[in-house]
């Protein structure tokens, strides 16, 4: 079995580190850069760096500031935000990042993906989807002996969302991801607007779902809480790596810890 991987997030907003739940409500949790330091300190196996609000406003990622982060770090380092085209791609990787997570972007230019994995190579190119939970009811009609009869069905899929959770995509995030993989994404990272920030648990049905759905390496992202959280999304969903901001940003747990407790419960970790 591959070693599973421990992520910490940094969620820019104005040159800051922010965390909200269900992304709202952001609250400053530190600088990045000292924030960074001490995630590489703790010997993270990636960085994820997501400046949230540049799509929304329509510029680019805070370019300086990643590549500030990355003089000061030794991990692989994941940079998102305000992509829109190979030539932020190029930018971002010549800055320091190893890897670049694009979410609206793709999903407004599908062919980006392909673009940059042709160019770039699929390792280096992660889509992230964040999706949030909406029923719909379908009516059956069952006749018996005259008599007809309703039942209703309520049937569950996944929305997905861009411009950091604001807009609604007319996207359903199984079918996404599966697309996103056949246009040569090397990596989902698949957040749950629904439990992101509430301390809940990941979403395991809607990791389960595309982990099954896709055969590229899948981050679990949003509801990070307790140390079997980590156990249970890992396990029970097959997801390949667990992303997570807050439960670490404000020392509830170290990265030390989540991995001692995973390698104590059987799952292979990196030192």
């Amino acid at each position: 079995m591959l070693t599973k991987r421990i992520i910490p997030c940094l969620d820019i907003k104005d040159g800051r580190v922010v965390k909200g739940i269900k992304f709202l409500g952001l609250r400053d949790a530190g600088d990045p850069v000292e924030v960074a330091k001490i995630y590489d300190r703790q010997q993270a196996d990636e960085l994820v760096f997501l400046d949230i609000t540049a799509s929304f406003e329509n510029r680019k990622t805070l370019i300086e500031l990643v590549e500030e982060i990355a003089k000061n770090i030794f991990m692989p380092f994941t940079v998102g935000g305000g992509i829109r085209d190979i030539n932020d791609i190029r930018d971002l990787l010549n800055a320091g990042a190893d890897k670049v997570s694009i979410n609206t972007q793709a999903v407004k230019c599908p062919e980006l993906i392909s673009q940059a994995s042709d160019k770039f190579g699929s390792q280096c190119i992660v889509v992230a989807i964040d999706a949030k939970l909406v029923q719909s009811s379908e009516f059956i009609v069952h006749r018996k002996k005259e008599r007809i009869t309703n039942h209703e069905l309520l049937t569950k899929k996944w929305q997905v969302y861009i411009n950091g959770g604001r807009t609604i995509a007319e996207l359903e995030a199984i079918s996404w991801a599966k697309k996103a993989a056949e246009l040569g994404a090397g990596e989902i990272l698949l957040t749950s607007m629904d439990y992101d920030g509430t301390k809940d648990g990941y979403d395991i049905n809607l990791t389960k779902e595309v982990t099954e759905a896709v055969n590229i390496p899948v981050i679990a992202s949003g509801g990070a809480g307790k140390l079997e959280h980590f156990y249970e999304v890992l396990t029970k969903a097959g997801a390949d790596a667990c992303l997570a901001a807050s439960i670490f940003h404000y020392q509830e747990y170290s990265i030390k810890q989540v991995k001692e407790y995973l390698r104590d419960k059987g799952v292979p970790v990196r030192p």
